[in-house]
């Protein structure tokens, strides 16, 4: 239970009802403050109220009602020119996000001692590594939990019973936006690339927000990332990257993961990690350079690394058959991610398309063209990723179906996929594009792919 007198909060309004609105509505109303919940969503503010008694309002009402409060709590989806929150910076009312009121709160010890807090950011990878990170601290003994855009939301997390005392958390640009003050034991920079350009208005925005977690005790970046390298300028950071590291640095060496930052040597074998290839190798290096800047032993990182299995859609083997690999990489919903996830393969058959939303896919193409045995391409801009495909490979057999029809669709491809892979190759579904053009969203259409692939290939 919380004790904290919070009368130095004054009056909070909480802009959103959503999940990351009703958790801080949860909390708030927990520590004792003068809480509103405001939302144009009228089922969703009600639901809020009905669950934590605070008043709900209309944005109307929270934009009239300004000169009587003292903070906002936007939902992280919520734009930075919203006009209710363009309406409280103007009146000079703080405008802050879930994360930030969350580590207000637990520092100040309104829920018990402080928390020790390990974050996670980048455009890439992050759930996958934050995952990994709460596993190998809980095989080192801590009370870990992911949290943030994976499992529990960091408010919630603040009133868990059994009390967790590591909180790592997943963050994401939007939340990174709206802090100002928070300051874990260690925050990691996995990798940027253009996203959500859209929302924070330039790639140097989006950049400048996920560096945010470099300030903290400990830094961990990427040295293989040119962006990230860039934007982390003269920090004193400790670096990862697959190749040998140096001083200073985690990387890969005779196959093994090596620890050169804090001293744990050698920590656990490079292969059989889950997600396979590369990319695993990549989450499970940044993890490990967590764990180890809390003292987790090598031995309990090599545990965890050997029990993991990476969680859905995120390179998930879904199927095999004679020996034909059916990976499920829906997540890659951009080209970066396409990139990491078909990068160290050979003899694949790339199951891609959808709403690339502008992004570039040449560099991707050239980049793992000449390394593809087929392509299969949906989606509203298929043919955008067939003329990158042509340019790059004019040799490269290529399926395309124009079918608008989610089910009909897969089905085709990866009947098609099925029919031509042979023993030794993969059918990586990595569609470097979003998916809301032809799916209700990246998870049913890799449940959709894993369903296919079970049907066709037996």
């Amino acid at each position: 239970m919380c004790e904290f007198s919070a009368e130095s909060l004054g009056r909070v309004v909480v802009a959103g009802a959503g999940v990351s609105g009703a958790g801080c509505a949860r909390l708030l109303a927990r520590v004792g403050a003068d809480v509103r919940v405001a939302d144009d969503n009228e089922t969703a503010r009600f639901r809020v109220q009905e669950a934590t008694e605070v008043e709900a309002w209309s944005t109307a009402q929270l934009r009239e009602s300004l000169d009587s409060v003292d903070l906002v709590v936007t939902s992280p989806g919520w734009r930075p020119d919203s006009a209710v929150l363009v309406a409280a910076a103007e009146a000079g009312v703080e405008v802050i996000g879930d994360v930030e009121l969350a580590w207000r709160l637990d520092s100040a010890g309104a829920c018990g001692a402080p928390r020790t807090w390990l974050a996670i950011t980048g455009t890439n990878g992050k759930t996958t590594t934050t995952a990994m990170a709460a596993a190998m601290l809980s095989e080192g003994g801590f009370k870990a939990e992911a949290v943030g855009n994976i499992g529990v939301s960091v408010s919630d997390a603040l009133l868990a019973e059994p009390r967790i005392d590591v909180i790592v958390a997943e963050l994401s640009s939007f939340q990174l936006h709206w802090s100002s003050t928070i300051h874990p034991a260690a925050g990691v920079l996995l990798n940027l690339a253009d996203d959500h350009i859209d929302w924070h208005g330039s790639f140097d925005a989006y950049a400048l927000a996920k560096a945010k977690l470099l300030d903290s005790d400990v830094a961990i970046i990427s040295r293989d990332d040119a962006a990230v390298v860039r934007v982390a300028g003269a920090r004193d950071v400790i670096a990862f990257g697959s190749g040998i590291p140096l001083d200073g640095e985690l990387g890969v060496e005779d196959g093994m993961l090596v620890d050169r930052a804090f001293g744990g040597g050698v920590l656990a074998s490079a292969e059989g990690i889950s997600p396979a290839g590369p990319a695993g190798v990549y989450d499970a290096l940044a993890a490990a350079a967590l764990a180890r800047s809390q003292g987790v032993e090598p031995q309990a990182i090599a545990r965890a690394l050997d029990t993991f299995e990476v969680s859905g859609h995120r390179g998930q083997v879904v199927h095999e058959h004679n020996g034909v690999a059916f990976v499920d990489n829906s997540k890659a919903t951009n080209p970066h991610a396409a990139d990491a996830a078909l990068r160290g393969q050979s003899g694949v058959h790339w199951v891609a398309g959808g709403q690339l939303k502008g992004a570039d896919v040449a560099e991707l193409v050239r980049e793992h063209a000449p390394h593809m045995a087929a392509a299969y391409l949906m989606g509203v801009d298929r043919e955008v990723i067939r003329q990158a495909l042509l340019d790059a490979r004019p040799d490269l057999p290529i399926v395309v179906t124009d079918s608008t029809d989610p089910v009909a669709a897969t089905e085709e491809l990866v009947a098609a996929a099925a029919a031509a892979a042979q023993p030794g190759q993969s059918v990586v579904l990595a569609p470097a594009a979003a998916s809301l053009d032809m799916f209700t969203g990246m998870g049913q259409r890799g449940d959709l792919f894993a369903d296919a692939a079970r049907r066709f290939a037996r």
